[in-house]
Order: C-alpha cells, then structure tokens, then sequence
C-alpha cells in the first residue's frame, strides 16, 4: 500500500480543490443573510476563486519545472489552508471575496502540479490506475460539494465549509513530505515573465469575460472588448514564445494531432461532464423543492460510478488507443445527456423539456 501514498497526496489535494468549486454553491444564500448583503454581490465568492484559477494555471506549472514540483504544490497547499482560514473568519463580503481569490492561487499551484507528481511517482499500468483514481476523485468531489456543503451549513453554520479544508490540507501535506519525490524539468532556464504576464493576462480577460456573459450578453461591448483584449494577450503570448529560446509552452506541440486532439477531447470531457453539475444542484433546490443535502444525493450515483469505473479502467484499458477511450466516454456522457428523464412526483412541476409531466 505504500506505493500508493504519492496518489493519496494528490487526491487529497484535489479532493480540497475541487469540493470548493461547488460547496460555495448551496452556502450561498446563508453568506447573504449573514453578511446582510445582496446574493448578487456574493457571485464573486464563486466566480473569482475560477478566475484566480484559470489565469495562473500555466505560470504555476512553469515555476514548478524550475524550483520542484513538490515544493510549488506544498506551498498551494498551505496558501490554500491559510485562506481557507481566512475566508471562515470573514466578517464582510469584500474580504472573503478577496481571500476567496487567495484560494484561486493556492488551487492554481497545486492543480499545475498534480499530473506532473503522478507520472514522476508511477510507470506502465500503475500510472493508468493512477490518473484513473484521480481522474474519479476529480469528478467525485465536485459532485459531492454539494452533499458536503450541505450537511455543514445546515448544521454547523456557512463557515464550515472552509474550515473543513484545514484538516485534509495538514494531512495531505503530511502524505506529500512522506511520500512525494521532488522533481524539476532539468533543461529549465530562467522563468519566462513576459510568457507568464501575457498568458496570464489573456486567461484572466477571457474567463472573466464568459463568467459575466451571463449578465452582460455576448454582444455587449464589455464582453466584446473582454474577448478582444484576451485575444490580443494571446497573440502576444504566442509571439513573445516564438522568439524565446527557453519558451514556458512549447508551441511545436500544437503540431501533432495526437496532441491538439488530446487537448480539444479533455476540454470536451470536461465541459460535458461536469460542467452543469452546480445548475443541476441549483435547480434542484429551487424548482423542485429539495434540500441541499437532498439535491447532493441526487447526484450522488453520478459521482459513485465515474469513480469505480475509472479505477477500473485504468487498469484493464492500459494500452488501449487512447481515441477508443476518450471517445466511448464522450459518446457515453453524451448518450446519458440526451436520455428523457423520467416522469416527477405527481402534483409537482416536471422539468420543461418532459412534454408528460410539464
């Protein structure tokens, strides 16, 4: 069992990561009484933490090639835990909505790392086992946060959902010194700021632009101008690493179908397996009555089946052509998308889309 300590260390720091993308989501309306604020003004609770994410992702990736691995993904974890900690003494919203960004960052550098730590602790059909259990408990969190989040509010109070984070950080930092091998890319030279500062500046405008779509329209001039600004921080991005001997991202990659095609099925996967997992939560709770906890179990045979199914595969399909898998599962989420649900309790409002019980 010890081999698996490495794969223990990740998980726990994915299980933190993930479960706050979407335990927020049913605590949100106690935050507002609370803090005596408006829901409306509690979304950057949400959305700031993917925005702090999303933008820092490839410059925590590229710093780790340079000062180890291990080291950026211990210092995620403890700049998560300390925010964590700060966001559950918040008083006001403006505060936790900035240590909120805090956690971003943490998140950021252990996310960087994470896939870098297993392929360095594990080879052959281990390694397929390995990213299978991870892949499992990625989406096995993000499901659960809702059950998490809200078996917590409910009888502890809004703040124990980032209180929670304290003990699986210490303990996950505790695997990870045990257990985790430092690693660094050899061949890295000095860190690439103008790559970091404009890709940086790129994935901030364009993520922020498709959180606040929703409110402002796709054609409003501020997503426009959102969409062109990350546009010209990508083409930027794209020159500076040209010209840069020791580039942070190796553009001759995005040569090779395997690779464009590995990269476009992952986002895929990840938008259509995950992605409506808040709504669904949400909706739950507020057009169909139920609890949150109620609504997390909803979700619960979802979150339980990816992940025996991916601790399986890993190592029966170790050696399958990687189309094959990719492509069932795609083929499988989007078969399950597309099945009519089942008629509701009687004298209660179906979903829209069910011409038998609307």
């Amino acid at each position: 069992m010890r081999k698996w300590l490495p794969l223990t260390a990740v998980c726990l720091g994915a299980i933190t990561l993930l479960v706050d993308v979407t335990i927020v989501t049913v605590a949100l309306p106690d935050m507002s009484a609370d803090m005596h604020t408006g829901f409306a003004g509690l979304q950057w609770v949400m959305d700031v933490y993917a925005l702090a994410l999303a933008a820092l992702l490839l410059g925590a990736g590229s710093l780790a090639d340079r000062i180890g691995r291990r080291r950026v993904y211990l210092i995620g974890l403890g700049l998560f835990a300390a925010a964590s900690l700060a966001c559950g003494l918040a008083t006001g919203p403006a505060e936790l909505i900035a240590f909120r960004a805090v956690q971003g960052i943490g998140g950021a550098a252990m996310f960087a790392t994470t896939m870098a730590l297993l392929s360095g602790s594990y080879q052959g059909r281990d390694r397929g086992v390995a990213f299978g259990v991870w892949g499992a408990v990625n989406g096995a969190a993000a499901a659960a946060g809702p059950i998490i989040g809200g078996l917590l509010t409910e009888n502890f109070g809004w703040r124990w959902i980032f209180f929670i984070n304290l003990p699986v950080s210490a303990l996950a930092v505790y695997v990870t010194l045990k257990a985790v091998a430092e690693s660094r890319d050899p061949h890295a030279g000095r860190l690439d700021l103008p790559g970091m500062a404009t890709f940086t500046a790129g994935a901030a405008a364009v993520t922020y632009a498709v959180i606040r779509v929703g409110e402002n329209g796709w054609g409003s001039p501020t997503t426009l101008g959102l969409l062109g600004l990350g546009v010209a921080a990508f083409a930027a991005f794209v020159l500076v690493e040209l010209r840069s001997t020791r580039p942070m991202l190796d553009l001759s990659l995005f040569r090779s179908r395997t690779f464009v095609a590995v990269m476009a099925a992952g986002l895929l996967l990840s938008g259509a397996a995950f992605s409506y997992l808040m709504y669904v939560s949400l909706w739950l709770q507020s057009a169909e009555g139920m609890s949150p906890v109620g609504a997390g179990l909803v979700l619960l045979p979802l979150s339980a089946a990816g992940f025996l199914v991916a601790a399986v595969a890993g190592r029966l399909l170790h050696g399958v052509p990687p189309r094959l898998t990719i492509g069932g599962g795609l083929l499988l989420i989007g078969v399950g998308a597309l099945s009519r649900p089942g008629c509701w309790t009687p004298g209660t409002a179906g979903p829209p889309w069910c011409p038998d019980c609307s």
